[in-house]
């Protein structure tokens, strides 16, 4: 699948999607924000994981500001960048971000929105949304606070800061720390192939558990891991470990 603002490969162990305008340093326009819908509707139909990045040496520089001065109160309380963001939170298999240069305002959320994020030493990553005269409210406002905690979530928000790949991976906003976005890029591969040798079911009930409210455990654990008791690929799984510890 390929489109002029994201282009889609499979790569067997994940899907890898790539916000495809760089002489727009990947700004998030309509266009995009459509072209996310449609590969949440593939990955929710056949679950994968996916591997967001942007192409020219940027992940995204935010959402369009010519198409967002044109946008209404109306527009505002459809959530249409808010929506899409959310959606890609949901997917079923876990999300990861490759952030190289580049990931401020509406590509900040969009980034904030994976399970998973993986950075460059020249990353910079912020909300800058009140210096144009609006919010941070496609994700940021939530989500964010849950990532590096109130203070940081603060100081970005309301004053505008703006991380370098180390503040980033030290408020552990990303978890890895690369010297561009090549090798950073091949680590979020290899956590993809990792992922892929697990059990499917069982990683979408820990992204579903994961993404619960304190008040739904420990009841959504039990009855996720119920589940899982049963199935035959934990019988299956279990049986080949200690058939391997057995030959050791």
């Amino acid at each position: 699948m390929t489109g002029p603002a994201l282009r889609i490969e499979d790569r067997d162990d994940f899907v890898l999607a790539t916000l495809d305008r760089p002489e727009k340093r990947n700004a998030i326009d309509r266009a995009v924000v459509d072209a996310l819908h449609e590969l949440c509707a593939d990955l929710e139909s056949r679950p994968r994981t996916l591997v967001l990045r942007g192409a020219g040496g940027s992940f995204a520089a935010g959402a369009d500001i010519a198409q967002l001065r044109e946008r209404t109160a109306a527009d505002a309380r459809a959530g249409i960048n808010t929506r899409a963001f959310m959606r890609v939170h949901a997917l079923p298999m876990p999300v990861i971000a490759v952030l190289d240069g580049y990931a401020l305002g509406g590509g900040a959320e969009l980034a904030y929105s994976a399970d998973i994020r993986i950075g460059t030493h020249a990353l910079a990553i912020g909300n800058p949304e009140p210096g144009l005269g609006i919010i941070a409210a496609a994700g940021a406002s939530w989500r964010l606070r849950e990532i590096v905690g109130d203070g940081l979530a603060a100081e970005m928000l309301l004053a505008g800061r703006i991380l370098t790949g180390e503040e980033a991976h030290a408020a552990g906003l990303i978890t890895h720390l690369h010297d561009d976005g090549d090798t950073a890029f091949e680590a979020a591969a290899a956590i993809a192939r990792r992922i892929a040798r697990l059990d499917p079911a069982a990683v979408q009930a820990s992204k579903r558990v994961l993404g619960a409210p304190r008040s739904a455990h420990p009841r959504i654990d039990l009855a996720e891991q119920a589940i899982l008791f049963d199935s035959p690929e934990k019988h299956r799984r279990m049986t080949a470990f200690l058939e391997r510890k057995q030959q050791r």
